[in-house]
């Protein structure tokens, strides 16, 4: 008979069988987890590298299809070409509407109080002696009132007559300009009509340069001269090279050694799309002159396409041509050009020559050239060695020879100027006195001849001359340009900052002549500035008070901002890439800035808001009277999406950091309200961020 065992022993033996079976089945389950585990894991890794795959090999696929698309766009370029619109006289004509005169809030009259108003704060209800006591309260306040608002309507009214005369002084100068500019278009098209040499290349000339026909990867380089006898235009116009023509045909992704592989291009094919994008360019430069003479000044034409290389006989650079041909309106108006075969075409349909080995710089027998023709040979869009040489390179200018030539514009703009003594001149280059009554007086000229921004400290330094010469103001003209320090020192100051591209618009607007570096021998032309982008949003600053304030804005990596062009200021409107730029702004507020976050560099974790005094509205002032301001956020629309509270003035400041804008984690930017003040006004300030004013 069985019996159950007991006591201590055999309870203890019980309980170790127990955690036994326990740390099995827990063993078991581990194990069971962990294979899942690597189970989910190897399939992970597995989605990944398909994935990683995927994305290659799409990679590797756009890439070809891009490869293609180029290739397209070269075979094509004749066909599109002729698609363009041709080049007429009226494109150049600018329109006489300006823009209207906008006074903004000057515009709306100051309200005026109402007696009632004050009436009815008092109320009526008291008995006689103190509703008259009441009655004389109101009348003095409604008194005070009137006054203040009368005198702001005062106020109002002359400034509003001072910025329509200036309006209207500006609309006066941009109308001249304009009607000057017509006319002058005007006696061009009589000049064409009768045959004028200079004229047609002028004409021509901007018809191929200005021309929407040819991509931006194509030259456009012209030169050009018209022989009025056989009515013939002869022009030398290059050509593109022949790497312009890609080497791959296609990619593929290979994912044995995890590398793209470009497939060649046949050398056959490579050299026959060269050659046929050759024949291409001649035949399109005839077509947009015999398009463009709508005056009927070409018979002819004959062009010489060519590019600069070495020559493989001697070595040297040389102007080597592969194309040439000499076209009659009579033989080309027959033409259907988007039908044709453009190497054809161009050999045995007009005549002309090709090169049969473009790709080694095989050359043609030219046509006629420019310079055969006798007259003016005019150029656009050369190289440096192709400028006019009697437009002198500023840079390359004797610096005495530079600074009698900025003495001479002085005396163009009607003021008496001259050169000081090479040694002893205390820092002054040129003297002039300016004979206008008012703002006239004696003005000290430094001139910097510099390749690189001008340092503040040239700035400062011609600050002190101008104190130490009791001059009335003083002007730095440079080759250069200035940074925001620069700027921000002369605001305020008996101080005018030239740069090298307003110079050479000076030059030209008084007569003179000047160039900076190897370009084209006209005026200097600033970038258009590219449009803000559809997500940006407006920020609106307001506050109370009459104080003048200037908003600007720093985009900073931490404590420092990110360069001198990344200051936003009056003199600044805009950050490189134009995701920051000052506006003009509307009611209700008093500054406004367009902020396109997206598109911050990306070093850039905070967008800094300033205020300081506008020194040259108050140079007293101080932001005592700088209270109830806020920051309204606008959508691209003028959407607001809210409002932002930033801190009060104090007494004695000048420049204070509203808050700024700091990017998280998680790439959202957030608001954080600043209030720090600066004594020293923007100076102060901007020193603390790396901006250099010293």
């Amino acid at each position: 008979m069985s019996r159950r065992s007991g006591g201590l022993i055999g309870d203890w033996a019980e309980a170790q069988r127990r955690q036994q079976q326990t740390q099995l089945i827990q063993q078991r389950e581990a194990d069971r987890r962990q294979r899942a585990y690597e189970r989910d894991a190897a399939r992970g890794q597995r989605e990944q590298q398909a994935a990683y795959r995927q994305h290659r090999e799409a990679d590797a696929r756009r890439r070809t299809e891009q490869i293609e698309a180029e290739v397209a766009r070269l075979q094509g370029l004749l066909v599109e070409g002729c698609r363009a619109p041709a080049f007429r006289m009226s494109a150049p004509v600018r329109s006489e509407q300006l823009e209207p005169f906008n006074p903004g809030t000057l515009a709306h009259p100051v309200p005026m109080p109402q007696l009632e108003q004050f009436q009815q704060q008092s109320g009526w209800t008291l008995g006689s002696n103190r509703r008259a006591e009441a009655e004389r309260e109101a009348h003095a306040r409604y008194t005070q009132a009137w006054q203040a608002a009368h005198a702001a309507e005062a106020q109002r009214r002359q400034q509003l007559d001072a910025y329509r005369q200036q309006y209207d002084r500006w609309a006066a100068d941009q109308l001249a300009a304009v009607r000057r500019h017509n006319g002058g278009l005007t006696e061009l098209a009589r000049s064409l009509r009768s045959g004028d040499a200079e004229a047609s290349v002028e004409y021509f000339s901007a018809a191929l340069y200005a021309s929407t026909a040819w991509p931006e990867e194509l030259p456009r380089h012209v030169a050009a001269a018209y022989d009025p006898t056989l009515r013939q235009l002869v022009l030398d116009w290059e050509l593109p090279r022949y790497a312009v023509v890609p080497e791959a045909k296609s990619v593929r992704y290979l994912p044995s050694t995890d590398q793209d592989k470009e497939t060649a291009r046949p050398a056959t094919q490579r050299r026959a799309l060269y050659r046929d994008l050759l024949a291409q360019c001649v035949l399109l430069v005839l077509r947009e002159l015999f398009a463009a003479d709508e005056f009927g000044a070409l018979d002819s034409v004959a062009v010489n396409g060519f590019v600069d290389d070495h020559d493989p006989v001697t070595g040297r650079e040389a102007r080597i041509v592969l194309a040439a041909v000499a076209a009659a309106r009579s033989d080309f108006s027959g033409l259907h050009l988007e039908q044709v075969s453009a190497v054809d075409c161009l050999v045995s349909g007009l005549g002309g020559q090709l090169s049969a080995r473009p790709d080694q710089l095989t050359a043609v027998r030219p046509g006629r050239r420019p310079d055969e023709v006798g007259g003016g040979v005019v150029s656009h869009g050369g190289h440096a060695g192709d400028a006019d040489e009697d437009e002198p390179d500023l840079f390359a200018m004797d610096p005495i020879v530079f600074e009698d030539l900025v003495a001479e514009l002085f005396r163009a703009m009607g003021m008496e100027a001259v050169t000081t003594q090479r040694s002893g001149d205390g820092g002054v280059d040129v003297e002039a006195l300016d004979p206008a009554p008012i703002r006239g007086g004696r003005i000290v000229v430094q001139v910097k001849r510099y390749r690189n921004t001008v340092p503040p400290t040239a700035v400062r330094d011609l600050y002190g001359t101008v104190q130490d010469k009791g001059a009335n103001k003083g002007v730095l003209v440079t080759t250069a340009s200035f940074g925001p320090g620069s700027y921000t020192f002369a605001n305020g100051k008996p101080l005018e900052l030239v740069p090298g591209a307003d110079l050479v618009e000076l030059l030209h607007q008084y007569g003179l002549r000047g160039r900076l570096g190897g370009g084209a021998a006209a005026p200097a032309q600033r970038t258009p500035e590219p449009a803000p982008p559809a997500d940006h949003n407006v920020l609106g600053m307001s506050w109370s008070g009459s104080v003048a304030l200037d908003v600007c804005a720093l985009v900073c990596e931490g404590g420092r901002v990110l360069s001198e062009e990344h200051f936003v200021f009056f003199n600044n409107l805009r950050t490189p890439d134009g995701s920051v730029r000052a506006r003009t702004h509307s009611a209700p507020d008093k500054a406004a800035l367009e902020v396109s976050f997206d598109a911050l560099p990306e070093p850039a974790d905070r967008l800094v808001l300033v205020a300081a005094i506008d020194p040259e509205a108050d140079p007293h002032a101080d932001l005592a009277g700088f209270t109830d301001a806020h920051i309204r956020l606008l959508s691209a629309g003028g959407e607001e999406l809210g409002r932002l509270d930033v801190s009060d003035g104090r007494a004695g400041e000048t420049a204070l950091v509203l808050g700024s804008f700091r990017r998280r984690s998680n790439g959202d930017w957030d608001f954080v309200i600043g209030g720090k003040g600066y004594r020293g006004g923007l100076e102060d300030l901007l020193s603390e961020y790396g901006v250099d004013v010293a």
